[in-house]
């Protein structure tokens, strides 16, 4: 009895571990299956798609804007500095370039630093020309519209029908200086018209302004184009500092690093000035102002003595102030 009881057990225990073999097999076989569909057959590796990213941000840069008329913004750079430096108001490069936020611009961006409209400007002045050699040439003697028998000798309103008294009329001497009047090219009268415009040549002409001293004091540094951009003048704290020219008024404020409380003057396309290191400012941005002005109080904002720096920059760049200064 004790045998067969054993051997029964015997045969229960090797079934059992026949079943617990199945049941492994079949929940590795699962899991395999599982790890199959879960794993994706067409996901490039990460190293394969980091030179398709960069690829694409160098295409960006290469797409992006540049030359002249452009800029591109360098470590420790503000748009205040930058405005300054092209000789730009900062609000029209912020409006150019479209910023919600003039403190907001980031290493390597390409700002509009020139008018939207300024090569527009060269391509109307090249239709302009053009058109008024078209003129001249409508205004000349019409001797390739026809015969020669068709050219006129008269203004074209003076028509009448012929007569003896007609043609003696014509030929008198007030006639014929009516005659010689008419047949000057309109593209002449134009360009004498151009020449004599005093608006056009007050905007152009730098050496107009009559330039005066911002304010009294000894030069005590002047300029150097490496070290000290303009001269700067020693006086008292709440000394006047005057316009030195009749302008408009670009900037006024302390956003630039170094000029303390900052004024600047445009007052041509070409020639601005700046005042900086003031006390107090008197004047707001977009006023104009007169041949010495009060603009501002002498102080010592970020310096290290109560002095005025005073610049002149030509197209943004730097010049000597002596140079256009009457002398003292």
């Amino acid at each position: 009895m004790k045998t067969a009881a054993m051997t029964c057990a015997a045969a229960s225990y090797e079934h059992i571990e026949r079943m617990n073999k199945i049941r492994l097999s079949l929940l590795a076989a699962l899991l395999g299956l599982l790890t199959a569909c879960s794993t994706p057959r067409h996901s490039a590796p990460v190293a394969d798609r980091l030179p398709m990213a960069k690829a694409s941000v160098e295409s960006a840069k290469a797409q992006a804007p540049a030359g002249p008329g452009y800029y591109t913004v360098k470590k420790g750079d503000t748009l205040y500095r930058i405005a300054l430096d092209q000789g730009q108001a900062y609000r029209d490069i912020v409006a150019w370039n479209h910023l919600t936020n003039p403190n907001d611009i980031k290493v390597d961006q390409v700002l509009r630093v020139q008018p939207p409209d300024a090569v527009a400007g060269g391509a109307q002045t090249g239709s302009v020309a053009s058109s008024a050699v078209e003129v001249h040439a409508l205004s000349a003697p019409a001797a390739a519209s026809g015969s020669a028998g068709n050219n006129k000798t008269a203004p074209r309103g003076d028509k009448r029908p012929y007569s003896e008294s007609a043609l003696a009329e014509l030929q008198k001497p007030e006639a014929a200086a009516a005659i010689a009047a008419a047949k000057v090219p309109a593209s002449s009268t134009a360009a004498a018209s151009v020449k004599a415009d005093p608006a056009k040549i007050a905007d152009t002409d730098d050496g107009g302004i009559g330039w005066i001293w911002p304010a009294e004091g000894k030069v005590i540094a002047s300029f150097d184009e490496g070290k000290n951009k303009g001269i700067d003048i020693s006086g008292k704290l709440g000394q006047r500092v005057l316009a030195a020219g009749a302008g408009k008024v670009m900037y006024a404020g302390s956003g630039i690093r170094g000029y303390g409380n900052l004024v600047i003057v445009k007052h041509t396309n070409n020639l601005l000035s700046a005042y900086a290191h003031n006390k107090t400012i008197n004047v707001k941005e977009g006023q104009s102002v007169s041949k010495g002005q009060v603009i501002a109080e002498m102080g010592n904002t970020d310096a290290d003595a109560v002095k005025l720096h005073f610049e002149i920059r030509q197209q943004g760049k730097p010049v000597d102030p002596s140079k256009f200064l009457p002398s003292r």
